[in-house]
């Protein structure tokens, strides 16, 4: 099978093509021939291990020091299943999933073998029928990361809620989500996306480039920082958090903590699409030969929801 590798750290140009074996499933695993994948703010995070010392030490210490011990990247998939080992119950071959990979990795390849059951290495969902597969590739990263951290806020029916990075990948679902917890959303973006944060259903919208959060008398219950690693100063960005809540309000931030994988925010996510309360965002997408193409865009820091990668299979 074609896939690419990720054989050191370092700018897009690491990742190379190579033939590889196909996998073959365990007894608990299913074989999904893969037909999209997306290129995360996570991807590019783990390729390029851009971050200070001490944190590039602990993250190496996880997933490799020279190089990834996983050497295909790729965090999410969709795609049919092709074969099932012989202790799977929940899934049959063709059926349509897509999920995540965790610490597994493995979704730059035209197949990938995951467990059926939740865990750190991953989590899998039959697909809603009306999703493509591209709309099913974007909609796992932020479906599973968004609703997570959400949780943490607790969120009641008409709190007010702040969304940091709102045109993002996971910031475009985090306004979604939190308005169907019945909550008033304000959103958090550059001015070039404020159109696209307003069609998510955002209450207001506030363009930082022209206005900073820290000087608003407004006061917020929940505040979720959904701004990639890297991209803002922390420090700065957690004092006007504090400045900004509410007297009981809580403030998370995506990088806190190891996330849990969870196919029951998938299911939610399926609900939420059939009733037209979630709407995918796709920026760009390109074929699994352009993934390098992929990560330079995503470098940018201008990406809006996702980037989509198509994998097409030969039909011999």
């Amino acid at each position: 099978m074609k896939a690419f590798v990720c054989n050191k750290y370092g700018p897009p140009e690491v990742l190379k093509v190579k033939e590889m074996p196909k996998p073959v499933p365990k007894d608990n695993e299913v074989c999904i021939k893969n037909f999209a994948t997306a290129v995360t703010g996570s991807d590019v995070l783990i390729r390029g291990a851009d971050m200070p010392f001490f944190i590039r030490l602990m993250f190496q210490v996880m997933i490799g020091f020279k190089k990834p011990r996983k050497p295909i990247p790729g965090l999410v998939f969709a795609g049919e299943i092709e074969s099932v080992g012989k202790a799977v119950k929940r899934f049959n071959k063709g059926d349509q999933v897509y999920g995540f990979t965790g610490y597994s990795f493995g979704a730059y390849a035209e197949y990938i073998c995951i467990s059926e059951e939740d865990s750190k290495l991953g989590c899998i969902e039959i697909k809603h029928p009306g999703m493509s597969y591209e709309e099913a590739a974007a909609a796992v990263y932020a479906g599973v990361l968004a609703p997570y951290f959400l949780e943490k806020g607790n969120i009641q029916k008409g709190q007010k809620v702040l969304v940091y990075g709102a045109s993002g990948a996971i910031g475009t679902a985090s306004v979604q989500l939190a308005k169907n917890l019945g909550a008033e959303v304000t959103g958090i973006c550059s001015t070039r996306n404020i159109e696209l944060v307003k069609s998510l259903g955002a209450d207001q919208v506030i363009d930082y480039t022209k206005e900073d959060v820290a000087n608003s008398k407004e006061r917020y219950d929940f505040i979720l920082d959904a701004v990639p690693y890297g991209k803002i100063d922390r420090k700065k960005l957690k004092a006007q958090c504090k400045n900004a809540l509410s007297p009981n309000g809580k403030h998370v931030s995506i990088d806190d903590g190891s996330p849990k994988l969870k196919a029951e925010y998938l299911e939610q996510l399926n609900s939420l699409f059939e009733t037209g309360k979630f709407k995918v965002v796709i920026d760009r997408k390109y074929p699994l030969e352009q993934i390098v193409e992929a990560h330079r865009y995503v470098d940018t820091g201008r990406k809006k929801g996702n980037v989509v990668i198509t994998v097409q299979h030969d039909k011999t």
